[in-house]
Protein backbone atom coordinates (compact mmCIF):
# COMPACT_ATOMS: atom_id res chain seq x y z
CA UNK A 1 0.00 0.00 0.00
CA UNK A 2 1.40 3.36 -0.99
CA UNK A 3 2.01 6.21 1.44
CA UNK A 4 -0.75 8.18 -0.24
CA UNK A 5 -3.31 5.41 0.35
CA UNK A 6 -2.17 5.05 3.98
CA UNK A 7 -2.68 8.76 4.58
CA UNK A 8 -6.12 8.59 2.98
CA UNK A 9 -7.10 5.63 5.17
CA UNK A 10 -5.82 7.37 8.28
CA UNK A 11 -7.75 10.51 7.37
CA UNK A 12 -10.97 8.55 6.83
CA UNK A 13 -10.59 6.75 10.18
CA UNK A 14 -9.96 10.02 12.03
CA UNK A 15 -12.94 11.55 10.29
CA UNK A 16 -15.20 8.71 11.44
CA UNK A 17 -13.88 8.90 15.01
CA UNK A 18 -14.48 12.64 15.23
CA UNK A 19 -18.00 12.52 13.92
CA UNK A 20 -20.43 13.61 16.65
CA UNK A 21 -22.23 10.78 18.38
CA UNK A 22 -19.89 7.98 17.27
CA UNK A 23 -18.13 7.72 20.63
CA UNK A 24 -21.45 7.96 22.46
CA UNK A 25 -22.88 5.06 20.44
CA UNK A 26 -19.96 2.89 21.50
CA UNK A 27 -20.87 3.30 25.18
CA UNK A 28 -23.28 0.95 27.00
CA UNK A 29 -26.91 2.00 27.05
CA UNK A 30 -27.01 2.60 30.81
CA UNK A 31 -23.93 4.82 30.59
CA UNK A 32 -25.29 6.85 27.68
CA UNK A 33 -28.49 7.53 29.60
CA UNK A 34 -26.72 8.29 32.88
CA UNK A 35 -27.70 11.57 34.50
CA UNK A 36 -26.05 12.72 37.70
CA UNK A 37 -28.72 13.06 40.45
CA UNK A 38 -29.34 16.57 41.70
CA UNK A 39 -28.61 15.41 45.25
CA UNK A 40 -25.04 14.47 44.31
CA UNK A 41 -24.52 17.75 42.47
CA UNK A 42 -25.66 19.65 45.54
CA UNK A 43 -23.20 17.73 47.72
CA UNK A 44 -20.14 18.59 45.65
CA UNK A 45 -19.53 22.09 47.00
CA UNK A 46 -20.15 21.20 50.70
CA UNK A 47 -17.79 18.21 50.45
CA UNK A 48 -15.08 20.29 48.80
CA UNK A 49 -15.51 22.95 51.49
CA UNK A 50 -15.18 20.35 54.26
CA UNK A 51 -12.02 18.93 52.67
CA UNK A 52 -10.45 22.38 52.41
CA UNK A 53 -11.47 23.11 56.00
CA UNK A 54 -9.90 19.86 57.24
CA UNK A 55 -6.72 20.50 55.26
CA UNK A 56 -6.38 24.03 56.60
CA UNK A 57 -6.86 22.74 60.15
CA UNK A 58 -4.25 20.00 59.69
CA UNK A 59 -1.75 22.52 58.33
CA UNK A 60 -2.36 24.84 61.28
CA UNK A 61 -3.84 27.64 59.21
CA UNK A 62 -7.05 27.52 61.27
CA UNK A 63 -6.27 27.20 65.00
CA UNK A 64 -8.66 25.11 67.15
CA UNK A 65 -9.48 28.17 69.25
CA UNK A 66 -10.95 29.76 66.11
CA UNK A 67 -12.88 26.71 64.96
CA UNK A 68 -12.29 22.98 65.34
CA UNK A 69 -11.51 20.67 62.43
CA UNK A 70 -14.39 18.69 60.87
CA UNK A 71 -12.84 15.43 62.06
CA UNK A 72 -12.76 16.69 65.64
CA UNK A 73 -16.35 17.94 65.38
CA UNK A 74 -17.45 14.56 64.02
CA UNK A 75 -15.69 12.71 66.83
CA UNK A 76 -17.24 14.92 69.48
CA UNK A 77 -20.69 14.55 67.90
CA UNK A 78 -20.41 10.77 67.92
CA UNK A 79 -19.26 10.73 71.54
CA UNK A 80 -22.19 12.93 72.59
CA UNK A 81 -24.65 10.70 70.73
CA UNK A 82 -23.28 7.50 72.23
CA UNK A 83 -23.26 8.89 75.77
CA UNK A 84 -26.88 10.10 75.40
CA UNK A 85 -25.93 13.65 76.36
CA UNK A 86 -26.99 15.13 73.04
CA UNK A 87 -30.35 13.35 73.03
CA UNK A 88 -31.19 14.56 76.52
CA UNK A 89 -30.46 18.20 75.74
CA UNK A 90 -32.16 17.94 72.36
CA UNK A 91 -35.37 16.63 73.89
CA UNK A 92 -35.51 19.54 76.35
CA UNK A 93 -35.01 22.10 73.56
CA UNK A 94 -37.67 20.52 71.36
CA UNK A 95 -40.18 20.55 74.18
CA UNK A 96 -39.56 24.24 74.86
CA UNK A 97 -39.67 25.28 71.20
CA UNK A 98 -42.74 23.26 70.21
CA UNK A 99 -44.68 24.12 73.37
CA UNK A 100 -44.04 27.83 72.97
CA UNK A 101 -44.72 27.66 69.23
CA UNK A 102 -48.05 25.88 69.71
CA UNK A 103 -49.24 28.44 72.26
CA UNK A 104 -48.07 31.39 70.16
CA UNK A 105 -49.69 30.04 66.98
CA UNK A 106 -52.96 29.38 68.81
CA UNK A 107 -53.08 32.93 70.17
CA UNK A 108 -52.21 34.36 66.76
CA UNK A 109 -54.92 32.35 65.01
CA UNK A 110 -57.64 33.28 67.50
CA UNK A 111 -56.69 36.98 67.39
CA UNK A 112 -56.58 36.97 63.57
CA UNK A 113 -60.01 35.34 63.34
CA UNK A 114 -61.49 37.91 65.71
CA UNK A 115 -60.02 40.92 63.94
CA UNK A 116 -60.28 39.52 60.41
CA UNK A 117 -63.90 38.39 60.58
CA UNK A 118 -65.30 41.27 62.61
CA UNK A 119 -64.92 45.01 62.10
CA UNK A 120 -65.65 45.59 65.76
CA UNK A 121 -63.06 43.00 66.70
CA UNK A 122 -60.50 44.80 64.56
CA UNK A 123 -61.25 48.10 66.27
CA UNK A 124 -60.91 46.57 69.74
CA UNK A 125 -58.00 44.14 69.30
CA UNK A 126 -55.85 45.17 66.35
CA UNK A 127 -54.37 48.31 67.93
CA UNK A 128 -53.06 46.51 71.06
CA UNK A 129 -51.66 43.72 68.88
CA UNK A 130 -49.84 46.21 66.68
CA UNK A 131 -48.42 47.99 69.73
CA UNK A 132 -47.17 44.74 71.26
CA UNK A 133 -45.75 43.66 67.91
CA UNK A 134 -43.38 46.60 67.80
CA UNK A 135 -41.85 45.77 71.20
CA UNK A 136 -38.72 43.59 70.78
CA UNK A 137 -39.13 40.28 72.58
CA UNK A 138 -35.71 40.59 74.22
CA UNK A 139 -36.75 43.94 75.74
CA UNK A 140 -39.38 42.07 77.74
CA UNK A 141 -36.82 39.82 79.44
CA UNK A 142 -36.25 42.01 82.55
CA UNK A 143 -39.99 42.48 83.03
CA UNK A 144 -40.76 38.80 82.59
CA UNK A 145 -38.05 37.86 85.07
CA UNK A 146 -39.55 40.25 87.63
CA UNK A 147 -43.04 38.86 87.02
CA UNK A 148 -42.40 35.15 86.61
CA UNK A 149 -38.88 34.56 87.90
CA UNK A 150 -36.21 32.73 85.91
CA UNK A 151 -37.94 29.38 85.56
CA UNK A 152 -39.41 27.59 82.57
CA UNK A 153 -42.48 29.83 82.42
CA UNK A 154 -40.37 32.85 81.47
CA UNK A 155 -38.62 30.93 78.71
CA UNK A 156 -41.89 29.67 77.24
CA UNK A 157 -43.47 33.13 77.52
CA UNK A 158 -40.63 34.69 75.51
CA UNK A 159 -41.04 32.10 72.74
CA UNK A 160 -44.81 32.68 72.73
CA UNK A 161 -44.29 36.43 72.44
CA UNK A 162 -42.05 36.02 69.41
CA UNK A 163 -44.18 33.48 67.55
CA UNK A 164 -47.64 35.02 67.95
CA UNK A 165 -47.41 38.00 65.64
CA UNK A 166 -46.18 36.45 62.35
CA UNK A 167 -49.18 34.12 62.36
CA UNK A 168 -51.53 36.94 63.37
CA UNK A 169 -50.38 39.37 60.67
CA UNK A 170 -50.33 36.86 57.82
CA UNK A 171 -53.63 35.20 58.68
CA UNK A 172 -55.33 38.58 59.17
CA UNK A 173 -54.07 39.69 55.74
CA UNK A 174 -55.16 36.38 54.20
CA UNK A 175 -58.71 36.76 55.56
CA UNK A 176 -59.05 40.35 54.42
CA UNK A 177 -57.60 39.66 50.97
CA UNK A 178 -60.09 36.99 49.96
CA UNK A 179 -61.22 37.52 46.37
CA UNK A 180 -64.54 39.47 46.49
CA UNK A 181 -65.77 37.42 43.53
CA UNK A 182 -65.62 34.28 45.67
CA UNK A 183 -67.71 35.93 48.37
CA UNK A 184 -70.18 37.17 45.78
CA UNK A 185 -70.46 33.68 44.30
CA UNK A 186 -71.01 32.19 47.77
CA UNK A 187 -73.79 34.70 48.47
CA UNK A 188 -75.34 33.86 45.13
CA UNK A 189 -75.37 30.18 46.10
CA UNK A 190 -77.19 31.06 49.31
CA UNK A 191 -74.43 30.32 51.83
CA UNK A 192 -75.00 31.84 55.25
CA UNK A 193 -72.22 33.57 57.19
CA UNK A 194 -71.08 30.43 58.97
CA UNK A 195 -70.90 28.44 55.74
CA UNK A 196 -69.17 31.35 54.02
CA UNK A 197 -66.45 31.40 56.68
CA UNK A 198 -66.00 27.62 56.72
CA UNK A 199 -66.09 26.91 52.97
CA UNK A 200 -64.64 30.10 51.46
CA UNK A 201 -62.76 32.40 53.85
CA UNK A 202 -60.82 29.86 55.92
CA UNK A 203 -59.64 27.73 52.94
CA UNK A 204 -58.72 30.89 51.04
CA UNK A 205 -56.61 32.20 53.93
CA UNK A 206 -54.70 28.94 54.51
CA UNK A 207 -51.75 29.92 52.24
CA UNK A 208 -51.17 33.05 54.30
CA UNK A 209 -51.47 31.04 57.50
CA UNK A 210 -48.71 28.64 56.43
CA UNK A 211 -46.46 31.56 55.51
CA UNK A 212 -46.93 32.97 59.01
CA UNK A 213 -46.37 29.55 60.54
CA UNK A 214 -43.01 29.19 58.81
CA UNK A 215 -41.96 32.64 59.98
CA UNK A 216 -43.00 31.74 63.52
CA UNK A 217 -40.98 28.56 63.34
CA UNK A 218 -37.82 30.51 62.52
CA UNK A 219 -38.46 32.97 65.30
CA UNK A 220 -39.05 30.15 67.79
CA UNK A 221 -35.53 28.85 67.14
CA UNK A 222 -34.05 32.34 67.50
CA UNK A 223 -35.86 32.84 70.78
CA UNK A 224 -34.80 29.38 71.95
CA UNK A 225 -31.11 30.24 71.48
CA UNK A 226 -31.52 33.19 73.83
CA UNK A 227 -33.85 31.77 76.47
CA UNK A 228 -31.72 28.67 76.96
CA UNK A 229 -28.93 30.86 78.23
CA UNK A 230 -31.06 32.21 81.10
CA UNK A 231 -30.42 30.06 84.17
CA UNK A 232 -30.73 26.71 82.40
CA UNK A 233 -29.15 23.35 83.12
CA UNK A 234 -30.30 21.56 79.97
CA UNK A 235 -30.93 22.31 76.32
CA UNK A 236 -28.90 22.94 73.18
CA UNK A 237 -28.51 26.60 74.12
CA UNK A 238 -27.12 25.57 77.49
CA UNK A 239 -24.60 23.31 75.74
CA UNK A 240 -23.46 26.21 73.53
CA UNK A 241 -23.18 28.57 76.51
CA UNK A 242 -21.21 26.03 78.52
CA UNK A 243 -18.92 25.30 75.57
CA UNK A 244 -18.25 29.03 75.17
CA UNK A 245 -16.93 29.23 78.74
CA UNK A 246 -14.50 26.35 78.05
CA UNK A 247 -13.64 27.50 74.48
CA UNK A 248 -15.02 24.26 72.98
CA UNK A 249 -15.58 25.39 69.42
CA UNK A 250 -16.40 21.83 68.35
CA UNK A 251 -19.41 21.70 70.68
CA UNK A 252 -20.53 25.18 69.59
CA UNK A 253 -20.48 24.14 65.93
CA UNK A 254 -22.45 20.99 66.79
CA UNK A 255 -25.12 23.10 68.50
CA UNK A 256 -25.36 25.39 65.47
CA UNK A 257 -25.68 22.39 63.16
CA UNK A 258 -28.45 20.94 65.31
CA UNK A 259 -30.39 24.21 65.23
CA UNK A 260 -30.10 24.42 61.44
CA UNK A 261 -30.93 20.76 60.76
CA UNK A 262 -33.92 20.76 63.12
CA UNK A 263 -35.21 23.98 61.60
CA UNK A 264 -34.87 22.49 58.12
CA UNK A 265 -36.64 19.26 59.09
CA UNK A 266 -39.56 20.99 60.80
CA UNK A 267 -39.87 23.45 57.93
CA UNK A 268 -39.99 20.48 55.56
CA UNK A 269 -42.74 18.96 57.68
CA UNK A 270 -44.76 22.17 57.50
CA UNK A 271 -44.28 22.35 53.73
CA UNK A 272 -45.53 18.77 53.43
CA UNK A 273 -48.62 19.63 55.49
CA UNK A 274 -49.11 22.69 53.31
CA UNK A 275 -49.07 20.59 50.13
CA UNK A 276 -51.70 18.23 51.53
CA UNK A 277 -53.87 21.02 52.93
CA UNK A 278 -53.67 23.07 49.73
CA UNK A 279 -53.94 20.22 47.24
CA UNK A 280 -56.89 22.04 45.67
CA UNK A 281 -54.78 25.09 44.82
CA UNK A 282 -53.44 25.19 41.24
CA UNK A 283 -49.72 25.71 40.88
CA UNK A 284 -47.68 27.20 38.05
CA UNK A 285 -44.52 25.34 39.14
CA UNK A 286 -43.55 22.45 36.86
CA UNK A 287 -40.88 19.78 37.22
Amino acid sequence: MTEKSLNASSFSINKVETQPGVAARLLPGWLRNWRTPDVLLRLISPVVLLLLWELASELGWIPPRIIAAPSQIGGTLWAMIVSGELGRHLLVSLQRALFGLSIGVSIGVVAALITGLSKRGEVILDSPMQMLRTIPSLALVPLFILWFGIGEFTKIALIVTGTTFPVYLNLFAGIRNIDPKLIEAANTLGLNRRELIWHVILPGSLPSFFVGLRYSLGISWLALVFVEQINTTAGIGYLASDARDFMRTDVIVICLLIYSVLGLLIDGLIRTLERFALAWRPSFVRN
